[in-house]
């Protein structure tokens, strides 16, 4: 080791020899630089600590010579690590503490294993593709403890211009149309938030980056399809009926519009499941949980006509091959829609066109949750505004009354008006 004054002169000087070489700075205590065999020149810093001659020798590597690191910038950041040991800081520790730090792609994985509770499987399958196709590429690389504010503001701007949008190739259905805009990035900063929440409670993080950024209104859910759409639907239905277009996906939506239902409990309903005698669908496990859905007139004869035709056991609706469940009611939608005009519409607006009938048909809103199975009465609040305004409602009855009373002529002469009123 020799000591020599580090310039840029001197630094490109030096030869490689067949083991590494360490000088230091004749002006900067601590700084130093290392010449390996293979010519890298890499500045570092030395210090001790526990205190004098007794205390232990650590260094850390600041950076290679040439872009970005000169060897003035890489004596500032030395008197920057200096500083901090006089202030009783361990550089090397924290740089070792760093690179443990968990990145937010690896968090993701951690939640996906360990932090995701009673989640369904349905809703694991929608949080791994927004993990993949969005969060992991955007900020997947960086450390937790660097994410700030800032990066969710920029991470949702970027979701939303479809920064991440893609036509990506999978395993099981060959292909899958990735899309950005405002409902996408507001719904994937929502998880994103609970994955950081879930890196607060196992205390990698102090606080949670995602709380008070303010998201982009999710109007996603207030498709619903209007009387004269519901006919087109049905109508669309009878004739595809005829057309010899698989039943099986014509039974599963029609048991949507008529049950309010999700698709997944109708396409995975099993016969133990259907109580025909007492109107009843007895769901063993939905995204609620144990669940029962009141079959109305129209559900009940669509499910009599298919156990007619079945055996009563396994699944109502099942696979062409195997032993699974019908799965391609979204396909048939998909050509539906197309053909009547409502190619913005999800399956999943069916149940959001029940609530809407029975809202604005007078039923409360608790019981068009119950009907939905909705747990908390907050989520069925989203049909509120469906709902009739009692106060509107009797402003408009008692604006008809008064109306009615100052139209009416009760006991009054007509003569020709002098253009004036009486006692003016």
């Amino acid at each position: 080791m020799a000591n020599i004054k580090i310039t840029k002169t001197t630094v490109e000087a030096i030869a490689p020899t067949d083991c590494d070489q360490i000088f230091w700075d004749a002006t900067l205590k601590g700084f130093g630089l290392k010449v390996t065999p293979a010519g890298s020149r890499v500045y570092l810093v030395q210090y001790r600590t526990g205190g004098g001659r007794s205390g232990v020798t650590k260094r850390v590597t600041i950076g290679k010579h040439g872009s970005p690191w000169t060897p003035d910038m890489a004596r500032t950041e030395a008197k920057e690590v200096l500083a901090r040991v006089t202030q009783g800081s361990d550089p090397a520790k924290a740089k070792q503490l760093d690179r443990q730090m968990l990145t937010v792609a690896e968090l993701c994985d951690k939640y996906l294993q360990d932090g995701t509770g009673t989640k369904k499987a349905s809703t694991l399958s929608t949080d791994k593709g927004r993990i993949m196709h969005h969060i992991k590429p955007l900020i997947g690389k960086l450390k937790l403890t660097d994410v700030t504010q800032a990066h969710i503001k920029k991470f949702i701007k970027n979701v939303a211009e479809g920064a991440t949008a893609a036509d990506v190739k999978t395993k099981l259905r060959g292909r899958a149309i990735v899309r950005g805009g405002k409902g996408t990035a507001t719904r994937t900063v929502g998880l994103l938030g609970g994955i950081l929440t879930y890196a607060v409670e196992l205390e990698l993080l102090a606080a949670n980056p995602v709380k008070g950024v303010k998201r982009y209104p999710d109007k996603s859910n207030e498709r619903f399809l209007s009387a004269a759409e519901l006919g087109k639907l049905g109508a669309e239905l009878r004739h595809v009926e005829l057309l010899g277009v698989n039943p099986k996906a014509i039974a599963i939506i029609r048991l949507l519009v008529f049950t309010g239902a999700r698709r997944g409990e109708i396409e995975r309903l099993r016969w133990p499941e259907v109580d025909l005698p007492r109107s009843r669908l007895r769901l063993d496990d939905s995204k609620t949980g144990q669940k029962s859905i009141p079959l109305n007139g129209a559900a009940l004869a669509i499910l009599t006509t298919l156990r007619e035709a079945s055996s009563g056991k396994g699944f109502v609706f099942p696979a062409a091959k195997g032993e699974g469940h019908y799965v391609g009611t979204p396909r048939i939608w998909s050509s539906l829609r197309k053909r009547i005009g409502l190619s913005g519409v999800r399956l999943h607006d069916l149940r959001h066109s029940f609530a809407s009938v029975g809202v604005t048909g007078g039923t409360s809103l608790m019981i068009v949750g119950a009907l939905l199975g909705h747990r908390d009465h907050a989520t069925t609040l989203r049909y509120a505004h469906l709902a009739a305004d009692p106060v509107s409602t009797a402003a408009e009855d008692i604006g008809a009354l008064l109306e009615k009373a100052l139209n009416s002529v009760v006991g009054v002469t007509a003569e020709p008006s002098s253009g004036e009123l009486p006692g003016a």
